[in-house]
This record gives C-alpha cells, sequence and structure tokens, in this order.
C-alpha cells in the first residue's frame, strides 16, 4: 500500500473530511425517498408549486456543506496538497452528483 493512500485513509477520518460526503450522501437518499413515494402514491414525481420540507432539507444539507469544506480546505490543502485534492474531489463529485438528481427529475 502506498504512503500516500494510507494518508487519504487517515484523512478521510477527519470529520471535516466525511461529514460533507455523509451530507450529500443524506441529500442523494433524500431526493430517492422523495421521487419512490411520488412514485408509490401517485404513480409519478409529483411537481409542487411551493417548496415542500423535503426541498428545504435539501437545501439545508447542501449549503451547509460550505463552511465544512472551506474549513477542510483552509487545514488540509497546506498540509498535504495532493491528497486534500483527492477528497476535495470526492466531496465536490457527490456533492454535484446530488444537484445532477435534482436538476434531471426537475424537483
Amino acid at each position: 500500500m502506498l504512503k500516500s493512500q494510507v494518508e487519504i485513509r487517515q484523512m478521510m477520518k477527519e470529520p471535516s473530511a466525511f461529514v460533507p460526503v455523509a451530507m450529500s450522501v443524506a441529500a442523494i437518499a433524500l431526493v430517492v425517498v422523495k421521487v419512490l413515494g411520488d412514485l408509490a402514491t401517485h404513480g409519478t414525481v409529483v411537481h409542487e408549486a411551493d417548496e415542500g420540507g423535503a426541498a428545504h432539507l435539501w437545501q439545508l444539507l447542501m449549503a451547509g456543506q460550505a463552511p465544512v469544506l472551506a474549513f477542510f480546505a483552509i487545514k488540509w490543502l497546506p498540509r498535504a496538497p495532493k491528497q486534500a485534492l483527492y477528497i476535495l474531489a470526492l466531496q465536490t463529485g457527490v456533492a454535484l452528483t446530488s444537484l445532477a438528481a435534482m436538476f434531471f427529475l426537475r424537483l
């Protein structure tokens, strides 16, 4: 195992590294549950005139990541730039996946 892989694993144990990933995964799960719930009850995805509670929770999860990501970048980029960039790419990829789900489903 390469030394950089060990450092990435150790860095991912830091809350500032895994919390944004967990928040994005929770946002994706929220979208999936909403879509499955709509399909089960209405047979189609319901586009509400006003945002519901799920939309507000999704927004809080996504916006709440910003300060944690900033803290992670400020703390780890100067110390271990290569490993920090890998983790930032993972965090960004998961967040973009959640955004893409909302965009393509037009929620």
